[in-house]
């Protein structure tokens, strides 16, 4: 399977990438920021399985020119059968100190980033290919809320709403689009936004189960916004 991962150099997105490279018979392209974690990934990838095809690209979902990424991505995969819009940040801030910067810095980096990549890679998709965004209980309708998360909350919630609307501009594609709304994991930015709080699920068993979606779950689904979680943190 050809693969797009974005927020690939650490926590779920890290995880998930590793799941990808134990079949070699994936191509999973890691796009992340960061250089370094990028090849860090590559080197544990590559000490777990050897013949794995994992291609680490430095990119900025939100601000790179895709004029030149895409022509990496035609030549390296042709087409996209996964697409993972992972990458992602969070700020938590009382909502009288949280400012117009924070709720646009958080639209960028949850909602306008996947925007882009949904936009300039659907060219590449076929009917069978999957888009999956990660989306977060804090998000999802209905679900406990917790204060300091309103930019944060807004931004997965207009997530969540682009992946229902896209599901119906893309029916006749045969592509399909869900969106992972993920309750707590244990990863580096939880660690930042919850000092002390330890999640009961542990950053590889979300990054399995992201993978494994990705790959099964447009054969059950399209158009959801599906809750994953155990607790909320």
């Amino acid at each position: 399977m050809n693969i797009v991962l974005t927020g690939a150099s650490s926590g779920i997105g890290f995880e998930a990438a590793l799941e990808f490279a134990l079949n070699k018979d994936n191509k999973i392209v890691c796009i992340a920021r960061s250089a370094d974690k990028l090849r860090k990934l590559l080197e544990i990838a590559k000490g777990i399985n050897p013949d794995c095809v994992l291609l680490p690209v430095e990119f900025d979902i939100v601000n790179d020119d895709y004029a030149a990424l895409l022509p990496f991505l035609k030549e390296r995969l042709g087409t996209v059968d996964i697409l993972i819009n992972n990458a992602g940040a969070l700020i938590n801030k009382p909502f009288l100190e949280t400012s117009g910067a924070d709720l646009y810095q958080m639209f960028e980096s949850n909602v306008l980033g996947h925007f882009n990549m949904i936009q300039n890679l659907l060219p590449l998709m076929t009917s069978g290919s999957h888009i999956v965004n990660i989306g977060s209980m804090g998000g999802f309708q209905g679900s406990v809320k917790f204060p300091g998360l309103a930019a944060y909350s807004s931004s997965k919630g207009a997530l969540h709403t682009l992946t229902e609307c896209l599901a119906f501009e893309l029916a006749d594609t045969g592509i399909k689009i869900n969106c992972l709304a993920l309750g707590s994991a244990q990863t580096e930015m939880l660690e930042q936004a919850f000092p002390g709080y330890q999640s009961p699920v542990m950053a590889f068993e979300m990054g399995k189960y992201v993978a494994d979606f990705a790959k099964t779950g447009h054969k059950f689904f399209n158009g959801k916004v599906l809750p994953v979680a155990v607790t909320t943190p």
